[in-house]
């Protein structure tokens, strides 16, 4: 889907040596619909939104041969709102990746820069949400990150050859900071795939994410988490037999010590009142069934466990259930259809948490109920 839109082959014919071999590819994708909602403040919403099944996006990346089996790699990715043409991620140039490194295939690749973290390369692959259904099916206020709500910034990357179909990979933050472990972030992550089996996990943690403007987790200050330690953990597995793909999740976020519960999304969870911890289960089964290599349909159900803990415990439950349809009109370009509910029940701890909100969703519902209907077109070039 991503074509070679520059050789700099002429710029390079001079200073490379006769065994370079230099690219840059240009690619994108632009995915705009129509979005309803049945409940944002007690009022229904109708309302035109980018990026939902993926990012609408453009970005560089590029290799350049320096022999020996090593190359130089570099990729830039910018994210952008198709309605306004406004920047993403808090409005940094290239806010989804920004990266330069080494690469060889005996050893693996180095990278350095703003990059994805190990739950995002590994784990995510095995939900609905990080694979083939994008926001509207994250995990309630993608609380661990596999739909890449946050990136993680001064960070260098070590991802593995493929040995025998297990791959593995870390990522390093720095905190850039002379308190060495203020807005650090670490993070490992692997898989295993043969034939139609595919088995993950990651772990990720975070010191102080988001308490200063030049640390690892820190997206210009739309999607923070500020707390003493975000961690979580995760694996999952999916399993592909004829035309069907089954999926199973888990994965644990605990946000100790939280300084605002600010979370993910905005301001839906409460920020006031003092929390020790607030912790989150997820578990998700997935299914997709591929009726022609144009159209698929697949559907989602996550339940997700809570723990608020602050002057008592409370443990409330979220339901989730996700459907889509998705058809493609051409190689780059796709139709598609998704509905997205959810019912909040358990314990009430008297917050916003006691409301649904479905991702992606304007505002929380003014109830236990929220229902979002997206009809959209993607393109990728």
């Amino acid at each position: 889907m991503k074509k070679t839109a520059i050789t700099l082959a002429a710029s390079f014919a001079i200073a490379a040596p006769a065994f370079a071999q230099n690219s840059v590819t240009l690619y994108g994708v632009i995915d705009e619909g129509i979005d309803y909602t049945n409940n944002v403040g007690g009022k229904h919403l109708y309302e035109l939104q980018s990026g939902y099944a993926q990012g609408s996006r453009w970005g560089l990346k590029g290799t350049e041969d320096l022999g020996g089996g090593l190359k130089a790699v570099f990729q830039l990715e910018n994210g952008f709102n198709v309605n306004n043409g406004k920047l993403g991620q808090g409005g940094l140039m290239f806010g989804r990746q920004a990266y330069v490194g080494l690469a060889n295939d005996a050893y693996g690749t180095v990278t350095f820069g703003r990059q994805y973290d190990s739950l995002v390369d590994y784990l995510a692959q095995t939900t609905a949400n990080g694979n083939w259904a994008g926001y509207l099916f994250a995990h309630p206020y993608d609380n661990d990150n596999t739909d890449n709500s946050f990136r993680v910034n001064n960070t260098v990357k070590y991802a593995s050859p493929t040995f025998a179909g297990f791959q593995f990979g870390g990522t390093y933050s720095f905190s850039n900071d002379t308190n060495f472990a203020n807005n650090r972030q670490y993070s490992v992550g692997g898989q295993y795939a043969n034939g139609g089996l595919l088995v993950a996990a990651a772990y990720l943690q975070a010191n102080n994410p988001s308490s200063s403007a030049g640390g690892a987790v820190n997206n210009g200050g739309d999607e923070n988490c500020l707390a003493k330690r975000l961690r979580v953990f995760g694996a999952g597995v999916n399993y592909t037999f004829g035309s069907s793909t089954a999926g199973f999740a888990y994965t644990n976020t605990n946000i100790t010590q939280p300084l605002s519960t600010t979370y993910i999304s905005g301001s839906i969870l409460p920020t006031t009142g003092t929390l020790n911890a607030l912790k989150f289960q997820n578990f998700e089964v997935n299914y997709k069934y591929q009726f022609t290599p144009a159209l698929f349909v697949g559907a989602q159900y996550v339940y997700t466990l809570e723990r608020f803990e602050a002057s008592s415990v409370q443990s409330p439950k979220i339901h989730s259930v996700g459907l889509m349809a998705d058809y493609n009109l051409s190689k780059r370009t796709d139709l598609y259809l998704q509905g997205a509910y959810q019912h909040v029940g358990g314990d009430k701890t008297g917050t916003a948490l006691d409301l649904a909100y479905v991702p992606g969703a304007a505002d929380a519902s003014s109830s236990q109920n929220q229902v979002v209907v997206r009809a959209a077109i993607r393109h990728k070039f």
